[in-house]
């Protein structure tokens, strides 16, 4: 592209922001891009951005000087303090009305401060989360701005362009204010965990204790792809069990470490989640199993002293038949879980941050383009269409009847999970979740019991409940 006006500046041309960059132009718009890494943007230029409307400058002047007003600038870097250094870098060049996006996984409070600062110099700030990867952010990625409204409007045609397409429209639209976008982006991502470790677990049923081989596996989660549990999830999975190695002929993914890594949006939903009070023990689960995987070396140590289930890979290809019906089951009422809970800390915190925000709209947007995109988002969409003020996913009537004749299944895979010795944290997290949720009566009775005897922290009557909060000396009264 020539020096001419453009529509929109990108910062950061790594493997998100070249994708978004070429998929912006695709669409008709001219794009202005700086990259801090000169070699990086001399690569980009020469490569895939020759001969499109995409000019790379050397500096934040030059760009801002070749945006059309007000400026809307993508920063795609990395989150935490390169952030705030990007804003620095431009800061001297914007004016009244100009809009900064950051595309990036930023924590959400981060966000919040990031806005407040920028509208009090009179600049706009959206805190966008872009799901999708390399793949998504070229074709269509799912999109979750959150901050300045009017900024979002501005910027709705480019957005809803370059965003993937549904039955239901662009996988885009208006979160909430201020953090509201990054939030939704970070429950995502925890969903992401807990759904990931579900099927991780699944498949290790199948391989421990069922005995199936990768081509095995392969047929069975195409087979399952095809139904109710369709997502994008399960088809890539589907297609790693076909990869062989090509030096020794193996399943590639057998060869694979068991050591999975994390860049903390797992970790920060669940820190959130236990700060506005919201169980979620599925993704919590995903986060734990991550890091339990970490332990390699001790987890060799500890294989060497306990002995292996000893029932593993022994049943007969009826009951085999039987289990992965089972296990399909488990999988399908335990993400419906994952969801559950994702979308309920979504609501804690659109209520304790008066953020507005639509879940029918979340699950919309979820639909294409996202990492978690699946089949069974249209019935969380459409539960929340019912109900706009659902507390939880599980008290929709419809989905209830969806979980009912599962429960059977689950407990049967669950049972076999832990008497075979191959770990289910996420689905065994899962199940106690869903029976805690469904007790009208629960243990901790006791546990304030407990916690008024040796701290007297005082409990309410169920039976008197005008009395307020009241203590007991309890050792008193057990002596008499």
């Amino acid at each position: 592209m020539e020096q001419q006006v453009a529509d929109i500046g990108i910062v950061g041309l790594g493997v998100m922001g070249s994708s978004l960059a070429l998929n912006i132009e695709r669409h008709g718009y001219g794009v202005a891009a700086w990259e801090r890494d000169p070699q990086l943007a001399e690569t980009f230029a020469a490569g895939e951005a020759r001969g499109k409307q995409i000019a790379i400058f050397k500096d934040p002047a030059q760009m801002v000087h070749a945006l059309k007003r007000p400026r809307r600038i993508l920063m795609m870097v990395k989150a935490g303090p390169p952030v705030d250094w990007t804003i620095e870098q431009f800061i001297p060049y914007l004016e009244g009305d100009d809009i900064l996006i950051d595309g990036g996984n930023s924590h959400f409070e981060d966000t919040r401060r990031r806005a407040a600062a920028l509208n009090a110099r009179g600049l706009r700030y959206i805190g966008m989360g872009v799901s999708g990867g390399e793949r998504g952010a070229l074709f269509g990625p799912s999109l979750m701005p959150g901050g300045s409204r009017s900024a979002y409007d501005e910027l709705r045609p480019i957005l809803e362009d370059i965003a993937a397409k549904t039955d239901d429209g662009p996988c885009v639209a208006y979160i909430g204010p201020d953090g509201a976008g990054h939030f939704v982006k970070m429950v995502h991502n925890g969903i992401e965990y807990g759904v990931m470790q579900l099927i991780a677990e699944v498949y290790d049923i199948m391989r421990r204790a069922l005995g199936l081989g990768a081509e095995e596996l392969a047929q069975v989660f195409d087979r399952w792809n095809a139904g109710a549990l369709q997502s994008f999830l399960l088809e890539i999975t589907a297609k790693i069990f076909r990869v062989r190695d090509r030096e020794t002929g193996q399943p590639l993914v057998d060869l694979v470490l068991d050591r999975a890594e994390q860049k903390g949006t797992g970790k920060w939903t669940t820190q959130t989640a236990l700060d506005l009070g919201v169980p979620t023990p599925t993704i919590d689960a995903g986060v734990e199993a991550r890091l339990i995987s970490s332990l390699k070396e001790e987890r060799v140590r500890a294989a060497r002293l306990f002995e292996e289930a000893a029932n593993e890979g022994r049943r007969e290809i009826n009951e085999r038949e039987r289990i992965a019906q089972d296990l399909h089951d488990a999988l399908y009422a335990s993400e419906l879980c994952a969801y559950a809970q994702g979308m309920s800390l979504i609501r804690a915190a659109s209520n304790e941050f008066d953020w507005g925000i639509d879940l029918s709209e979340v699950a919309r947007i979820w639909k294409g383009g996202c990492i978690i995109r699946a089949r069974l988002l249209d019935r969380v969409k459409n539960a929340y269409l019912r109900d706009k003020g659902l507390p939880n996913l599980l008290l929709d009537p419809e989905i209830a009847r969806l979980i009912i004749p599962l429960q059977g299944a689950w407990r049967r895979a669950v049972s076999l999970a832990v008497n075979d010795g191959v770990p289910c944290l996420g689905l065994a997290a899962s199940l106690a979740y869903f029976d805690s949720y469904r007790s009208e009566r629960l243990p901790q009775n006791l546990t304030q019991a407990q916690r008024d005897l040796f701290g007297a922290h005082t409990y309410e009557r169920a039976d008197k409940p005008e009395l307020g909060h009241i203590h007991t000396d309890w050792e008193r009264a057990a002596d008499q």
